[in-house]
């Protein structure tokens, strides 16, 4: 067998803008990977920071995919898969640390099983090592109501890494801060939703990989460190804004029948529990950003659902779905972990 049937080429992704900072602290370590074969892209989306240029000079063997426009992460991201020959891709957020054998494991899963479309490493908080990061944790879970959690994050309660989820197993969604994938099984489904911009494009793309029949996997013998927030921060009204809105949309793209009338019919309920609730709290910003989502979600399922993607086959076997309401379970009947509420 030979090194690069054994190790198959691997692109790692990286899209930017204006992370120039990011990119000149963490890209030496991802040039440290041990690993055979990989090339880095940086996938620019306008950048105005001078980050092309920068990069050409500082980082001369990474290749650079110029979008010339801020096309948000989704359509950023299918613009620049495109334009890239191999199979085993890497999406990466430019803040994240890698150690050097981040690589192995995840693509030997992916090159294994012919069904396993998507990895996610553990994924750790920068500045507090032992605890587990936003953004993915240990692995993406969603409730039948559409609300996201992880192996080791629920809403905002994070989780000390004690070894509790050290398991290789299947899970609802890979995050999209450090994503592995098959590049056929990406455009096979379609791709990110170009309609997103940005937040829950990933969440959305599993669900249809996952309805195809393909499976998706936590990997936690792969660690990378994030900082997150890095474009914006968690509480930002724009943030809140594209995570409500385009739930809404996944939600009436990958249900159907009943199930589709009936959640969102209690989303939209609970969306506004949510929004008043932070309006007696002094912020206002937040209701204005959950009632501006509903509309806008009107506004596309009535003119621009055109836009969107929608499942090919919805046939597949669902893993990483609590068949419960997650809201319920954490701020009504006190449950702080992912192993209280699932098990």
């Amino acid at each position: 067998m030979s090194e690069t049937t054994s190790y198959p080429p691997v692109a790692i992704v990286i899209l930017n803008w204006n992370g120039w900072n990011y990119l000149h602290r963490f890209l030496p370590l991802v040039l440290n990977s041990q690993y055979p074969h990989f090339k880095i892209y940086v996938a620019d989306n306008g950048s105005t920071d001078s980050s092309i240029q920068n990069l050409q000079h500082e980082f001369p063997s990474v290749s650079i995919i110029d979008n010339k426009n801020n096309y948000g992460f989704a359509e950023g991201y299918n613009r620049a898969l495109k334009e890239v020959k191999e199979e085993f891709l890497v999406l990466l957020n430019s803040d994240i640390e890698v150690d050097s054998q981040w690589l192995n494991r995840p693509i030997e899963l992916l090159k294994n099983d012919p069904e396993l479309a998507a990895v996610q490493p553990k994924i750790m908080d920068f500045h507090q090592r032992d605890q587990f990061e936003y953004a993915g944790a240990a692995g993406g879970w969603i409730d039948r109501f559409g609300y996201p959690f992880s192996r080791g994050r629920i809403f905002d309660i994070l989780e000390k890494d004690k070894g509790q989820y050290n398991t290789e197993e299947p899970i609802f969604w890979a995050s999209g801060a450090a994503m592995f994938i098959k590049k056929s099984a990406f455009f096979e489904a379609g791709g990110f939703d170009p309609f997103f911009f940005a937040h829950q494009e990933e969440i959305d793309l599993c669900w249809r990989l996952q309805l195809m029949g393909k499976k998706i996997m936590a990997c936690p013998a792969s660690i990378v460190y994030h900082i997150g927030g890095g474009t914006l921060p968690k509480n930002n009204p724009q943030k809140v804004f594209l995570n409500f809105r385009n739930n809404l949309i996944m939600l009436y793209k990958n249900r159907s029948g009943f199930e589709r009338c009936y959640i969102l019919s209690i989303r939209f309920a609970l969306d506004a529990v949510s929004a008043w609730k932070n309006i007696l709290s002094g912020q206002p910003s937040y209701f204005i950003a959950v009632m501006k989502s509903h509309f806008a979600f009107i506004g596309w399922w009535v003119s621009h659902q055109k836009k969107s993607v929608f499942p090919s086959v919805r046939s597949g076997k669902i893993q990483g779905l609590f068949n419960g309401n997650v809201v319920w379970e954490h701020f009504i009947r006190g449950k702080k972990t992912f192993a209280e509420i699932v098990n």
